[in-house]
């Protein structure tokens, strides 16, 4: 039985990856794919997988792909609605969000509230509304099927363990391309330095969050909410070689961790067919090449934002939201030269200083919270 998928950020590292996936296993039909801009990927994605409908957040880019394939039976829609018609519609049971930023968070719920299963790669939804997010997936009977590879892990490690007290999570991290280095060496960071994963290839945002250990913090934030944790449950664990994804210690000391080649594929196809697991092609883990792994105490003081991490998650409300928008806005300028390396986080930290807290956020005070930071950077000078 060929199984039903729509794609939110189709265009992106995970979106494409997702379509390698459903290219190889052949018994996934693609119903609707959704970009922001990128009108020649999409069109080529169109014109290969045959989807009934794709929508561009961009309305010029709707425009445009609607004159490119005309002669092909696909639905163009345009902008927040369009995604959001395609969260709600029938005909596919997978959404899989795999945009990235704030944008992910409304066309969620409305993918759950219909009875969609959820592959989640959009981090944002979950840092910024999780208490909203997770008791209404409980309340339809709606899974939340992770897709970030250290998330995946620890879902995967937890498998057969229902019951069983989870007395830590070990939260893997590569360090990024400054592992070791101290803050006089990040002075006169460039986006190219900080692009320079060791381990992973991700789009641009995710590899300087990466870098700056803001990744790291985000997905802290996102496993409190995916493992019903207390924060203090969860410690980083830099390991370079980015062999052992994630690990869960049970109260016996006992852990459990999964281990793989850094592929993404690996867990978007988990998330896809769990419980069942497929062949894959591509590298194996090779142990005798490998040789050995090594572990090191993350360095909070070179890379202060997975602090400021554990400190919106620990206060909770509207903090979260207050630590990603910030980021999100920071790393845009960053790569755009509008500031330094360093400054990223301490815009962070202005941010969840002088923002106003709500305790308990709606979807729309998540929202007035971003433009709250917005407005919080609009003159920064440093």
């Amino acid at each position: 039985m060929m199984k039903k998928i729509a794609i939110l950020g189709s265009t992106g590292s995970i979106g494409k990856q997702t379509l390698d996936v459903a290219r190889e296993q052949k018994d996934i039909e693609v119903t609707a794919l959704c970009a922001r801009k990128s009108v020649d990927l999409m069109e080529a994605q169109i014109r290969e997988f045959r989807p009934k409908t794709a929508v561009m957040f961009d309305e010029d880019a709707a425009k445009d792909l609607r004159i490119r394939v005309k002669d092909l039976d696909v639905t163009v829609l345009a902008g927040m609605d369009g995604i959001l018609e395609v969260a709600s519609m029938e005909g596919y049971e997978y959404f899989v969000t795999a945009i990235m930023g704030m944008v992910g968070v409304r066309p969620t719920v409305a993918a759950i509230e219909s009875g969609k299963k959820i592959a989640l790669a959009n981090k944002e939804t979950l840092v910024t509304a999780g208490h909203i997010i997770m008791p209404l997936a409980a309340e339809k009977g709606v899974p939340i099927l992770p897709v970030d590879s250290e998330h995946s892990a620890i879902f995967q490690s937890l498998n057969g363990e229902s019951g069983n007290k989870i007395a830590k999570i070990w939260l893997t991290a590569s360090g990024g391309p400054f592992r070791g280095k101290k803050s006089k060496d990040l002075e006169n960071v460039t986006p190219q330095d900080a692009l320079r994963h060791p381990t992973w290839a991700m789009g641009q945002k995710i590899t300087i969050d990466s870098s700056t250990l803001v990744n790291k913090g985000l997905e802290v934030i996102e496993a409190k909410w995916l493992f019903d944790v207390d924060p203090s449950q969860i410690q980083v664990l830099v390991h370079p070689q980015s062999v052992i994804h994630s690990m869960v210690e049970y109260e016996d000391g006992a852990i459990i961790a999964e281990l793989g080649v850094p592929d993404m594929r690996l867990p978007i196809q988990y998330a896809l067919y769990y419980p069942e697991r497929r062949p894959m092609c591509g590298e194996k883990m090779d142990f005798y090449k490998l040789g050995q792994m090594t572990f090191e105490k993350p360095d909070m003081e070179t890379f202060p934002a997975l602090g400021l991490a554990y400190k919106a998650i620990g206060k909770g409300g509207n903090l979260p939201t207050a630590f990603n928008a910030a980021d999100e806005l920071a790393v845009q300028a960053f790569l755009q030269g509008k500031v330094r390396y360093q400054e990223i986080t301490q815009m962070i930290q202005h941010c969840m200083e002088n923002c106003r807290f709500i305790a308990c956020p709606t979807i729309d005070e998540v929202f007035e919270t971003e433009k709250e930071v917005g407005e919080l950077l609009a003159n920064w000078k440093g």
